[in-house]
């Protein structure tokens, strides 16, 4: 009997050791994913402010807490599911599927710069001063979700991409703990961003000179920041889709493109000393968003010019 009792707890301390080894193998992939996957969450902090710029203070963080929930549903009931059954049954599924999605984010980044450009306006916008705001906001928070659901499918793919040799209940937690991390820090960031006028305002009424000094300031600031971060979100559209475009043909054997790319990045590097891995990295991500200006241009124009949807700013 002692010896029974003491095989069980030999199995038991066994099964722990695993067990722990395995939640450490389960920190190490979340780890190395989530520092391969910071720049896409860049640019997904770089795009939420944009959709609630002009927005009545009082209602930005809801809008924003509605934009959260839905990215946690993004990540944790549509994408990690599909993630983890494509990754199991149909990984060769993945990449076209990502490039889909990669060409969204081109066809929304171009179409920015296009009404910039003076083109036709497609959708209401708060220049249209739109007669039904709940209606306005309700359409801003669906494409602020939406366009989430492709950045978010790119994290989500890079953290997969990563633990590809672990297993699939590590996977599972893996892309739970990226899914919910990267949702808390987005838009706990942009929360933060978007009521920085207000906070500016509180400290501008303290009786310290200090306080008013630096409320003043992020109250000037405030405005170009909101400004600078529109204009950032849609170089990072344009950016990323184009990078998973990219990608994309190079994984799939259509390499030209690819080589282009990373024969300008490699030339930089080579050719600019101190600085050439920083200068290298901003020449990749500069041609990744000219080919995302490319196809997204291209995409604008079969849309709305030759199937027309959304033409005349309808």
């Amino acid at each position: 009997m002692p010896s029974g009792l003491v095989a069980l707890l030999d199995d038991v301390a066994l099964i722990a050791r695993a067990a722990a080894s395995s939640m450490d193998d389960v920190s190490v992939a979340a780890s190395k994913a989530g520092s391969k996957a910071v720049g896409v969450v860049i640019d997904d902090a770089a795009v939420t402010p944009s959709y609630v710029t002009g927005i009545t203070p009082a209602r930005e963080l809801p809008i924003i807490w509605k934009i959260t929930k839905g990215s946690l549903r993004n990540k944790l009931l549509i994408l990690l599911p599909a993630a983890l059954l494509l990754s199991e049954f149909l990984p060769v599924a993945i990449t076209p599927i990502l490039m889909l999605g990669g060409l969204f984010l081109c066809y929304e980044g171009a179409e920015k710069v296009v009404e910039k450009l003076g083109g036709a306006k497609h959708g209401e916008t708060l220049e249209d001063e739109p007669e039904n705001m709940a209606e306005f906001e309700k359409k801003r928070t669906s494409g602020a979700i939406r366009t989430d659901l492709i950045l978010s499918a790119e994290i989500m793919a890079i953290t997969l991409n990563e633990i590809a040799d672990v297993s699939l209940w590590q996977r599972a937690i893996v892309l739970a703990i990226i899914g919910v991390m990267f949702t808390v820090v987005v838009y706990g960031a942009v929360g933060l961003i978007v009521k920085m006028d207000d906070i500016g305002l509180h400290l501008a009424k303290k009786s310290s000179k200090a306080a008013q000094k630096f409320g003043h300031f992020l109250l000037a600031a405030m405005p170009r920041l909101l400004t600078t971060l529109s204009f950032v979100g849609t170089i990072a559209m344009l950016w990323v889709g184009g990078g998973i475009v990219l990608h994309g043909t190079h994984d799939l054997g259509f390499h030209t493109l690819y080589e282009v790319v990373d024969g300008i990045e490699h030339h930089v590097e080579m050719t600019t000393g101190a600085l050439g891995n920083v200068l290298g990295w901003i020449a990749y991500a500069a041609s990744s968003a000219i080919l995302g200006l490319v196809l997204g241009v291209i995409i604008v124009f079969v849309l709305h010019k030759v199937v027309k949807i959304g033409g005349d700013g309808h």
